[in-house]
C-alpha cells in the first residue's frame, strides 16, 4: 500500500535540518511556527532567509514579545505558496488525508503531550498546543510523519490515537483544531525574483516598525516582572522566558540572518541584530539566577546594550532603505 504523503522521498531518519537550526546558533529553535516553515522551505529547496524581513516589526506588548509568525501574504509574494485556514467539520485525519492526496500540506495545532520529539518538555508530561505540519499519514497503520520545531519526525500507535483524539465517542465534544493548509505553486519563483521581492518586503516592513524602541519598553518593566516570576513555581519561569527573552532574541537573530542573506550592504545592521540576540541569551541566564537568589538589582541595566543595538540597527537600515 502506498501511504499518502506530500513530499514522497522525505524520511525522518535521514532528514537534515536547515542551517538556521544549527546547534551553534544562539537560538537553534525559535518558535514552532517559524521553525516549521524554515524546514518546509528547506525541503522545497527554497531559501527560508528570504521570508524574515517581517522580524523588524517586533514590538513589546506589555507582558510579552508576541509569538512572531511570517505573514501569509509574504509566503505568497516571495514563494508563490498560498496558505489559508482549512475548515474542520469532520474528524481531523479525514481532512488531512484529503489535502495530502491533493498535494497540500496541513498545519495543525496539536497537543505536544503526544509528540515524541518534545521528550523532556511536553511529551507525556504536560498538555499544551503547538503547530505541526503533517507530511505523511497512514491511518490504517496508525502512524504519521511531521514537521515540528527544527526537524522532521514520526509518531505512531497510542501517540497517533491520542494526537488525533481517536478515542472520542459520539457523545464527546468534537476535536476541531485550528488548521491551515498550504498550496504550492507548480513552479517556484527563481532566485532573482525571490531576492527582489524580499528586498521590497523588507522596506515595507521597515515602514511598519514600532516608532518607540520596544526593548526599552521591556527593560522598564523587566525587573518588576522578574520579581513576580520569582513568586511562582520554577516551571512558570520557563513560560515567561520563552515569551519574552526567547522571542526577542530568536527574532533578531533571524533578522541578522535575513540581512546577511539579502546583501553585504546590510552587514553592519546584521551585526547589531545579532547583538540584541546575544544580550537576550545572556539576560535569560541572569534572570534564572535572579529568580533563584531573589536578587533583582542586576536586572536594572541588563538590557541596555540591546536597547542601544536596536536603535543603531534601525538607524543603519534607514540609511540603506
Amino acid at each position: 500500500m502506498i501511504m499518502a504523503s506530500v513530499f514522497r522521498d522525505l524520511d525522518p531518519a535521514t532528514h537534515k535540518s536547515h542551517a538556521l537550526h544549527a546547534s551553534e546558533r544562539m537560538w537553534p529553535e525559535t518558535n514552532c511556527y517559524i521553525d516549521l516553515w524554515i524546514e518546509v522551505l528547506n525541503t522545497l529547496r527554497l531559501p527560508p532567509e528570504a521570508m524574515l524581513g517581517f522580524t523588524v516589526t517586533l514590538d513589546f506588548e506589555g507582558d510579552q514579545f508576541p509569538f512572531f509568525k511570517v505573514p501569509l501574504e509574504d509566503l505568497e509574494a516571495i514563494y508563490g505558496i498560498r496558505c489559508t485556514e482549512l475548515a474542520i467539520y469532520d474528524e481531523v485525519h479525514h481532512h488531512v488525508a484529503e489535502q495530502i492526496g491533493r498535494g497540500r500540506l496541513c498545519l495543525v495545532e496539536m497537543d505536544p503531550f503526544f509528540m515524541p520529539d518534545t521528550q523532556g518538555l511536553g511529551y507525556r508530561c504536560e498538555h499544551g498546543k503547538t503547530t505541526m505540519a503533517i507530511n505523511r499519514l497512514d491511518i490504517a497503520g496508525r502512524s504519521l510523519d511531521y514537521f515540528h520545531n527544527g526537524g522532521f519526525f514520526s509518531l505512531s500507535g497510542d501517540d497517533f490515537d491520542g494526537l488525533l483524539h481517536l478515542q472520542l465517542t459520539e457523545e464527546d465534544p468534537p476535536f476541531l483544531p485550528y488548521t491551515e493548509f498550504a498550496k504550492f505553486p507548480e513552479k517556484a519563483p527563481g532566485e532573482f525574483a525571490i531576492r527582489q521581492t524580499s528586498r521590497q518586503l523588507l522596506g515595507f516592513h521597515f515602514c511598519r516598525r514600532p516608532t518607540a524602541n520596544p526593548i526599552r519598553a521591556f527593560a522598564a518593566v523587566f525587573p518588576a516582572q522578574a520579581e513576580a516570576v520569582a513568586e511562582r513555581s520554577f516551571g512558570f519561569f520557563h513560560k515567561y522566558a520563552f515569551n519574552t527573552l526567547r522571542q526577542l532574541g530568536a527574532n533578531f537573530e533571524l533578522t541578522g540572518s535575513h540581512l546577511d542573506w539579502l546583501s553585504a550592504d546590510f552587514a553592519e545592521a546584521a551585526g547589531e541584530a545579532r547583538r540584541i540576540s546575544e544580550v537576550a541569551k545572556s539576560v535569560q541566564f541572569q534572570l534564572a539566577r535572579a529568580v533563584t537568589r531573589k536578587k533583582f538589582e542586576p536586572l536594572q541595566m541588563a538590557l541596555e546594550a540591546a536597547v542601544d543595538a536596536r536603535d543603531s540597527m534601525m538607524g543603519l537600515l534607514e540609511q540603506k532603505l
